[in-house]
C-alpha cells in the first residue's frame, strides 16, 4: 500500500509540474513571467508615465504577442537575477544577458539573439582620422583604467587619458582634451541618440565576429520551449519589428550583427 500511495504521489508531482512548466503555460496561452531590472535604460527601464518600457521589455511583449502568451514582469536587482532565475522566481530573464561565461553555460540556456554589441569609438565630428582600428595608434583614449576598453585602447596603441566613467569621457572628447573613447556599442548609440547634438560621431566599430548577442534566458530543461521563443524573435526580426524597436531605442538596427 505504501508503495502504491508513493507511485501515485509521484505520478501526481509529475503531471502538476509537466502543467505548470514553461512549454505548457506557452502553449496553453497562459502567463510567463520574466525578471527585468527596471532600471536599466534604454533596456529596460520606466518611462515618464511610469510604464515599464526599454527595448528588452518591447521585445519580449512582442514575442509573447507571437505565441500568444501574457508577461509578468518581475522587477529585480541585477546582482540577484539569475540566481532568482535559478531558483525559478521566474521562468525567463530579459536584461541584456549574453552567457558569456561557463558557469553561467553551465546552468542556463539563451533563446536566439535579439541584439548585439561590442567595441565601438567615438570622436569628434569634425576628427576623421579615425577610420580603422589600427588609427588610434599615438592618439588620446579617454578610459577608465580598469576597463576592458582601457586594455583595448593601452593594445592599440593609444594613450590613455584617465576618466571615472563613459560620461567623463565623452565630455573630455568633447573639449579636445581626448581624440575618441572606446566603449560598448550599445551604450554609445543610446547617448548618440539622445544627444543629437553631441557633436560625436561613430568612428569605429567592431567587426561582427566581436559582437556578443543577447536573449532570453531560462534554466537548463527548457529546450522546447525557448525553439518556440527563438522562433518567434526569429519572426519578429524577418517582419522588421527588432529593426524597428532598434530605431526607436538606439537609432539604428541592433538586431544584427
Amino acid at each position: 500500500m505504501k508503495k502504491w500511495l508513493l507511485a501515485t504521489l509521484a505520478l501526481a508531482f509529475t503531471h502538476a509540474y509537466a502543467a505548470d512548466s514553461l512549454l505548457e503555460r506557452i502553449n496553453a496561452h497562459g502567463t510567463v513571467t520574466i525578471g527585468t531590472e527596471g532600471t536599466y535604460a534604454p533596456f529596460t527601464y520606466h518611462d515618464e508615465s511610469g510604464k515599464l518600457t526599454g527595448y528588452d521589455v518591447e521585445v519580449a511583449r512582442a514575442v509573447a504577442d507571437k505565441l500568444g502568451f501574457k508577461v509578468d514582469f518581475k522587477e529585480t536587482a541585477w546582482d540577484a537575477m539569475l540566481a532568482g532565475l535559478k531558483a525559478e522566481r521566474f521562468d525567463l530573464v530579459a536584461n541584456q544577458v549574453a552567457l558569456t561565461t561557463p558557469e553561467r553555460r553551465a546552468t542556463f540556456d539563451k533563446s536566439a539573439e535579439y541584439s548585439y554589441s561590442g567595441p565601438m569609438a567615438v570622436s569628434r565630428a569634425d576628427d576623421t582620422r579615425i577610420q580603422a582600428l589600427a588609427d588610434v595608434k599615438g592618439l588620446k583614449s579617454a578610459q577608465t583604467l580598469s576597463s576592458n576598453y582601457g586594455e583595448m585602447a593601452k593594445a592599440a596603441g593609444a594613450e590613455i587619458v584617465p576618466v571615472d566613467g563613459l560620461a567623463q569621457a565623452l565630455i573630455l572628447v568633447q573639449q579636445k582634451r581626448a581624440d575618441f573613447t572606446f566603449n560598448d556599442s550599445l551604450a554609445l548609440l543610446d547617448y548618440l541618440k539622445k544627444t543629437p547634438d553631441s557633436g560625436l560621431r561613430v568612428a569605429w566599430r567592431a567587426d561582427a565576429a566581436e559582437k556578443v548577442g543577447a536573449g532570453f534566458v531560462a534554466n537548463k530543461g527548457n529546450d522546447e520551449a525557448l525553439a518556440k521563443i527563438s522562433a518567434a524573435v526569429e519572426e519578429l526580426r524577418a517582419d522588421g519589428t527588432l529593426k524597428k524597436l532598434g530605431e526607436q531605442f538606439f537609432g539604428e538596427d541592433v538586431s544584427a550583427k
